[in-house]
C-alpha cells in the first residue's frame, strides 16, 4: 500500500516557489518566507499562482511529487505531474472500454452504487444518532427510497438511465442535507447546491473541498497507470479530469460532506469566516482556508479499516486504494471495481 506523505498547501497570495537543495523554498518580494524538505512530500498546492522555478518543477517531477496551481477560490488552473506511471495495455484497456457505452455503464453503475449507499448510510447515522433534532419520517422515507435506487442502479445497463437514477437519489439526498447542519443554522444553511459561484457558506466549502477531493482522486489515478481524463460515467470533455469526477462520486458525501459538516457541526467555521463579492459569490477568507485545510490534512491522517481490502489505512489513500482496485478490474483480475462501502 502507498505510504501517505504529507501535502504542502502555499496559501499565502503572491509567492513564487523555488528549490535550494532538496528543499522548497517560498519568496515574496525575494524574501525568504518558509522552507521546507521535500522528501517527506507526496504533492504541493499552491493558491493564487505567483511561479514557480523549472528547478523545482524538474526537481518534483522526477520524484512524482506532483504541484497543483489553483485560483485563491479554488479553482483548477494546472498540475505538473512527471512521467506516466503504468503499461500501455492497462491505459487501452482503459480507453477501449470508455468508447463502448454498454460496458461503461457496468463500471460506472458501481461508482454510483457507492455514492448512494454513503449518502444512505449518513442518513441512518443520523437518524440513529439524533433523532429528536431532525424529522425522523422524512429521513425513514428518503433512506428507503435510495435502498429502492441502489437496486434499480445495480441492473442499470444505459449510461442515460444511470445518470437519471443518481439525479433521482441526488435530488432526495439534498432535501434532507440542511437538516444535517446542527449548529449556526442562522448562519449556516443549504437550500440547494450553487457552484458557479458558490452563493452561501455552506455550498463554498463544499466546492473547495469537491476541489481538493478531486486532484487528491486525479493524483490517485495516475499513480496507478490510469489516465484520470478518461472516464465512464462523465464523457470526455477537455480539461476536465473525467475519471477523478467518476470515483470520487463514492466519496462525496462519506468524505467531502462529512467533512464539511464537521466544520459547521464542531463550530471550527463560523459565520465572519466568509465574505460575499458584489457578483453574489462566496467565499472563505484567507484565515479560514488555512483553518479548512489544516483540518483537511489531519482527516486525511484518521485511520480507518477499509470495507473490502479489510487493512487498516489512512482516509487520504482511500482514493489511491480505490484506483488500484479499478486498475486491477481493468486487468481482469477483479470481476467488478468494488465501490468503497462505508458505515
Amino acid at each position: 500500500m502507498r505510504r501517505l506523505l504529507n501535502t504542502l498547501y502555499v496559501t499565502q497570495p503572491d509567492v513564487y516557489l523555488s528549490l535550494d537543495g532538496d528543499n522548497i523554498v517560498l519568496l515574496k518580494e525575494q524574501e525568504k518566507v518558509a522552507r521546507y524538505p521535500l522528501h517527506n512530500l507526496e504533492s504541493i498546492v499552491a493558491f493564487g499562482y505567483t511561479g514557480a522555478s523549472p528547478g523545482l518543477m524538474g526537481y518534483c517531477a522526477e520524484r512524482d511529487i506532483s504541484i497543483t496551481f489553483m485560483t485563491m477560490s479554488g479553482r483548477f488552473l494546472a498540475r505538473v505531474i512527471g512521467q506516466s506511471k503504468g503499461n500501455v495495455v492497462l491505459r487501452k484497456k482503459q480507453y477501449l472500454l470508455s468508447e463502448n457505452d454498454d460496458l461503461s455503464a457496468k463500471i460506472a453503475r458501481n461508482f454510483i452504487v457507492g455514492k448512494i449507499y454513503n449518502h444512505k448510510w449518513m442518513i441512518e447515522r443520523m437518524t440513529r444518532d439524533n433523532p429528536l433534532r431532525i424529522d425522523v419520517a422524512q429521513f425513514k422515507e428518503i433512506s428507503q427510497h435510495l435502498s429502492a435506487i441502489i437496486l434499480d442502479v445495480r441492473i442499470c445497463e444505459d449510461l442515460e438511465r444511470l445518470r437519471g437514477l443518481e439525479g433521482q437519489a441526488a435530488v432526495s439526498y439534498n432535501k434532507v442535507f440542511d437538516q444535517m447542519i446542527l449548529q449556526q443554522n442562522e448562519d449556516f444553511y443549504f437550500r440547494g447546491r450553487s457552484r458557479r459561484p458558490p452563493l452561501d457558506n455552506v455550498n463554498a466549502m463544499l466546492s473547495y473541498a469537491y476541489t481538493l477531493l478531486a486532484k487528491d482522486t486525479a493524483a490517485a489515478l495516475e499513480a496507478v497507470g490510469l489516465d484520470a481524463y478518461v472516464g465512464f460515467l462523465h464523457r470526455d470533455r477537455p480539461g476536465r479530469a473525467s475519471l477523478a469526477l467518476d470515483m470520487m462520486e463514492e466519496l462525496r458525501g462519506i468524505y467531502a460532506d462529512k467533512f464539511v459538516l464537521s466544520l459547521i457541526n464542531k463550530r471550527i467555521v463560523k459565520k465572519e469566516d466568509f465574505f460575499k463579492k458584489e457578483n453574489g459569490a462566496v467565499l472563505m477568507t484567507d484565515e479560514a482556508r488555512k483553518t479548512f485545510l489544516n483540518a483537511w490534512q489531519s482527516k486525511k491522517q484518521e485511520k480507518i479499516t477499509h470495507p473490502y481490502l479489510g487493512e487498516k489505512i489512512a482516509w487520504g489513500l482511500v482514493p489511491h486504494a480505490q484506483a488500484l482496485l479499478l486498475a486491477r478490474h481493468l486487468r481482469n483480475d477483479l470481476d467488478e471495481y468494488p465501490p468503497f462501502l462505508w458505515k
